[in-house]
């Protein structure tokens, strides 16, 4: 599936002998990954077709005369495009000069040079783990060196990810992104100009039934426990006053395989939570709670009179959405369900075969249904 990459501005510099060129700022999840010249993604695209072929997206022909407002603005589009069309192919995004060019425009975008650093992962306990890594090392490599520290085995690294998370007020916290595999944690920390940001370590997965391939790893069941357990102090997971009163039991007597057994039960458990926003519906302007898991999405809203509606939208007939700016990971939630889906499908029923990316494999799923359109478009709460 696509990566969430856009170039929503460039802008006309000068180089050392007085000529111009166009920086293109590129962003990823709608964070700000790096600014690159037109003449470097050129030979990148020459670089990865020494390898890859014809099998790579159109880019973007040269310019041999001044260009006009319009074919600069067209050229910034097709680039898009471009990084959109390109980032389909696991097996390129997990090539060396597919990786090690992105590494060196991040750096060199943050003028941040490769260096031994220490780092801070947050569980989701409020416990950190610091590990010593390269300024250069991307989320996929710290990711197995923190793995490594807390005894987590490297075939479950797949349930696991990287994201970047502000804590806020009275104990609260947003899951701003999720670091994909080839961005540098290091890097993105430094760049995201958001006050109390840190790197926090989290489950992966939108369906909740998944914890059962977890449950022989004393380290894993540790970490999602630890989630669970936050989740529903958040109230990001709803738990009935019943369900709630046999939870703290368990967790006094610190039995995790029965809290998650129990947790399963719970509305909600599993979801990751939005930033709260506002929709057009009912009415303009209301307030609005998006919980994303288990092939659903719940809409909560708060209606002018104060009273609060819920909505859900079924993921089982979804083909694809639109979403702004402020909402990528949502649709990177809604991406990490629909290959959920397919996977769990391609178990059930082997004969049917159609091919799409999990976890950076590529692998063959089937696809019988007809699915419909999703439009669903949010705007952040101030």
């Amino acid at each position: 599936m696509k990566m969430h990459f856009c170039i929503p501005v460039s802008q006309q510099r000068l180089d050392r002998l007085g000529g111009r060129y166009v920086l293109y700022s590129v962003y990823l999840d709608g964070y700000l990954f790096c600014r690159v010249r037109y003449s470097q993604l050129h030979r990148w695209n020459e670089q990865l077709r020494r390898v890859f072929g014809n099998c790579l997206p159109p880019f973007p022909p040269k310019y041999y005369l001044a260009m006009t407002a319009s074919m600069a603005n067209e050229r910034r589009d097709q680039l898009e495009q471009y990084l959109q069309n390109v980032t389909v192919d696991p097996n390129m995004l997990r090539s060396d000069v597919f990786v090690d060019f992105l590494k060196l425009v991040q750096l060199d975008t943050f003028s941040i040079t490769t260096k031994t650093a220490s780092l801070d992962i947050f569980l989701p306990d409020g416990r950190n783990i610091q590990v010593e890594i390269l300024t250069s090392d991307t989320a996929e490599r710290v990711l197995e060196v923190v793995s490594h520290k807390i005894g987590l085995c490297q075939e479950l690294l797949g349930y696991f990810g990287l994201f970047l998370i502000q804590c806020c007020k009275e104990g609260k916290f947003s899951v701003m992104k999720k670091l994909v595999d080839f961005e540098l944690p290091y890097v993105s920390l430094q760049s995201a100009k958001v006050e109390d940001c840190k790197v926090g370590l989290r489950k992966w997965y939108m369906d909740p039934s998944l914890d059962s391939v977890l449950m022989d790893s004393a380290a894993a069941v540790a970490l999602i426990y630890m989630q669970a357990v936050q989740d529903m102090e958040k109230e990001w997971a709803k738990p009935t006053q019943v369900q709630r009163q046999k939870l703290e039991a368990l967790q006094k007597e610190d039995n995790q395989t029965k809290f998650l057994e129990l947790s399963q039960e719970v509305r909600h458990y599993g979801f990751l939570q939005l930033d709260p926003c506002t929709c057009d519906y009912p009415e303009p302007g209301c307030r609005a709670v998006l919980s994303v898991g288990n092939n659903e999405i719940s809409c909560c809203i708060t209606l002018p009179g104060n009273q609060t509606q819920e909505i859900i939208f079924q993921m089982n007939r979804v083909k694809c959405w639109q979403v702004t700016f402020l909402a990528f990971l949502l649709s990177s939630c809604l991406k990490k369900m629909i290959s959920e889906k397919m996977v769990k499908l391609a178990a059930e029923n082997p004969e049917m075969q159609i091919e799409v990316p999990e976890q950076g494999k590529s692998k063959k799923i089937p696809h019988s249904t007809k699915p419909e359109r999703l439009l669903f478009s949010t705007k952040k709460q101030d």
